[in-house]
């Protein structure tokens, strides 16, 4: 534990910190996980982009993972050991992909990338001014989970505007 780098911190107590990060945590290696997953399974048009993109994400997640245990481990805390705490700890928890359809995929991703935004903008609330490692650490983190949304919406766009258009021409 670093002593000079936790006495900065004021107004905030470091277990709670540790411990909304261990849940941060525990989302980003679920998030890991369920874009893994999807990659491995998705379907249909416009699958290879969406796959792409999936990879990508995955590797964010587990990069942000990293940097939260990391921090967890500044502060003297561990992060969860065991990957059954995940599920019992999780802020967004873990879809299951059961309509392996790209355009299915893309809206869980969605929702999961809203769920991540809401919990590191307060993350990002709570340590401003009291903890600027961590504020900065989850700031970063939430930059790239506003891009993650955006990516994720844009393609889920293209797709359904297409598939649109073509069931226009059709009829």
């Amino acid at each position: 534990m670093a002593r000079r780098g936790n006495s900065i911190i004021k107004g905030i107590e470091i277990n709670e910190i540790i411990t909304v990060l261990n849940k941060a945590y525990a989302d980003e290696w679920l998030a890991y996980y369920q874009y893994f997953i999807e990659a491995k399974v998705i379907k249909g048009i416009m699958k290879d982009a969406a796959i792409a993109e999936l990879q990508q994400h995955a590797a964010d997640e587990l990069r942000h993972a990293n940097m939260v245990a990391d921090r967890i481990l500044q502060l003297g805390g561990t992060p969860l050991l065991n990957p059954q705490e995940w599920f019992t700890h999780t802020n967004c928890g873990y879809e299951e992909p059961k309509d392996f359809d790209v355009v299915s995929i893309l809206e869980d991703s969605i929702k999961g990338e809203q769920c991540a935004i809401t919990v590191y903008s307060q993350l990002a609330e709570m340590t401003k001014d009291k903890d600027i490692v961590t504020y900065d650490i989850v700031s970063s983190i939430l930059a790239d989970e506003v891009e993650h949304e955006e990516d994720l919406q844009a393609l889920y766009d293209d797709i359904t505007e297409f598939v649109a258009d073509i069931k226009k021409k059709l009829n």
